[in-house]
């Protein structure tokens, strides 16, 4: 189950941080109907045999100039480009059976993939790609790497048919073109992981229908706009240097299945406008400067599978008891090295899908909850560098089941009691890599109910454990021997 668990977790994830988006735009763009146009049927690698069909010639010598340029030159000797059926282009005919070409591809996506490779040596985006005026997509990965350029801006000046832009990993400088802006038809705008710098063109929110922006891994400054997309999925701006505080106009992209703003330099509290994203899947915004206090309106996040807010210093703010209550779906819990302060939620073991707890490095005190014994699925639990206290409310199944995944190491009074008051050397080794110590047994006169032990993991000499263990063991066994000469006494008597 913990396999099948992470395996889940991590498709998700990779399918929410847009790795496999490059391929998605043939998928989705290419069936749009709302976009008008004079191209029949659907798009086709090569050419049929049709008699009489035949490619664009202005095209095709636009498509001649474009692999030149990026180092190709072998395209220049086929006759017809779309019936040359190399993958990485698509083209479509229109009522006058010409042929135009609607999607150009270049990079190695993987070794099954292949698209036409870039000369790492001199490749660049030749300006005839304005001379296509049918295209729908245009994808470039990694071509560019090795010859960095700016972000040319008479790609703003594309036909109004391009619906998806990737030009990922390309090690692109500058700033963002604002003539982006005039591609207004875009579905998919992927810049990710280049060096852009400057801050995000506020010309971006013309473009009403986009479903997908990606802009992470670069080193964009300054603010979020206020940008409104009705239609946005997935807004992916982590690993950059944003400032200000997140926008509320981030409420009305309802459509929104992940939003990723991690690892920038937002400020200010969470806005409680979220509450009308209904459909997130996951909201990663560690690594901020955000503050509290701790919002209200997560509570109504219900689709909701992966919350991470770790990195962020909401100092003295306490996590409310129903703050997460109405999040049914939620799997993924990481609220790490936030400096939180106060009891750790009851609630939380009310959250019926929940599998991972990361609630490590803060300032929570007092007992860990007795609710806690109600959870049955939890895979990975992190509750360690707090100020807890007090008996674990975790069975013996439980722990072993979670093994090296569970971290509760330095907290001055947490211990360990099996239910039956059992022996525990045979544990000793598990109790030392979870960080805690068995509860001493104790006489019901003595004044303190709990005795810990190894309580810190950097202080976890082997040496050390098995006096505890057999010290405790002695007293056991000491105790019900006095009891039983007791009862010998008494009845001799």
């Amino acid at each position: 189950m913990a396999n099948f668990i992470l395996l889940h977790t991590t498709l998700l994830i990779l399918c929410l941080l847009n790795l496999p988006l490059p391929i998605l735009p043939f998928t989705v763009i290419m069936s749009d109907p709302t976009t008008p146009s004079t191209l029949v049927d659907a798009p086709q690698m090569g050419f049929n045999n049709k008699a009489g069909a035949r490619t664009d010639t202005r095209e095709q010598k636009a498509v001649y100039d474009i692999m030149i340029a990026t180092g190709n030159p072998w395209a220049t000797e086929i006759p017809d480009v779309c019936r040359g059926r190399w993958h990485g282009i698509e083209c479509m005919p229109d009522k006058n059976n010409v042929y135009h070409i609607v999607s150009l591809s270049f990079g190695a996506l993987s070794d099954d993939t292949a698209f036409p490779t870039c000369d790492p040596t001199q490749s660049y985006i030749s300006k005839s790609i304005t001379k296509l005026p049918y295209l729908r997509t245009l994808f470039f990965y990694r071509c560019l790497s090795n010859t960095p350029q700016p972000i040319p801006a008479f790609l703003g000046h594309l036909g109004p048919s391009l619906q998806t832009l990737v030009l990922r990993e390309n090690g692109l400088f500058g700033p963002i073109p604002s003539e982006l802006g005039n591609l207004t038809k875009l579905k998919i705008l992927d810049l990710s992981r280049n060096n852009l710098n400057g801050s995000i063109p506020r010309s971006l929110g013309r473009i009403n229908g986009l479903r997908s922006l990606s802009l992470n891994g670069n080193r964009l400054m300054g603010p979020i706009p206020n940008f409104a997309f009705p239609s946005l999925n997935v807004l992916d701006l982590n690993q950059n240097l944003l400032t200000g505080p997140i926008p509320s106009s981030i409420g009305l992209s309802q459509s929104l299945t992940k939003m990723d703003l991690s690892r920038n330099r937002l400020s200010g509290p969470i806005p409680e406008s979220i509450l009308g994203l209904k459909d997130l899947i996951l909201m990663d915004l560690s690594f901020n400067r955000l503050t509290g206090p701790f919002p209200n309106s997560f509570k109504n996040l219900d689709s909701l599978q992966a919350l991470i807010l770790k990195g962020n210093s909401m100092i003295a703010t306490t996590l409310p008891n129903n703050a997460l209550e109405g999040m049914q779906n939620l799997v993924t819990l990481i609220l790490s090295n936030m400096k939180l302060q106060g009891p750790i939620p009851s609630s939380l073991a009310r959250l019926p899908k929940i599998r991972v707890i990361h609630v490590d490095r803060n300032g929570f005190n007092g007992s860990i909850p007795d609710s806690f014994r109600a959870f049955k699925s939890l895979s990975e639990l992190r509750i360690n560098d707090n100020q807890l206290s007090g008996i674990l409310p975790l069975d013996k199944d439980m722990l072993w089941k979670m093994g090296k995944k569970l971290r509760l190491y330095n907290n001055s009074g947490l211990c360990f009691k099996y239910a039956n008051d059992g022996d525990v050397a045979g544990d000793s080794d598990l109790l030392m890599e979870w960080g805690i110590g068995y509860c001493s047994v104790h006489r019901p006169d003595m004044a303190r109910p709990v005795e810990h032990t190894l309580t810190n993991k950097n202080n976890n000499n082997v040496d050390n454990i098995m006096p505890i263990v057999n010290n405790s063991s002695v007293l056991v066994h000491n105790y019900w021997l006095f009891h039983l000469l007791c009862l010998i006494f008494v009845m001799w008597s």
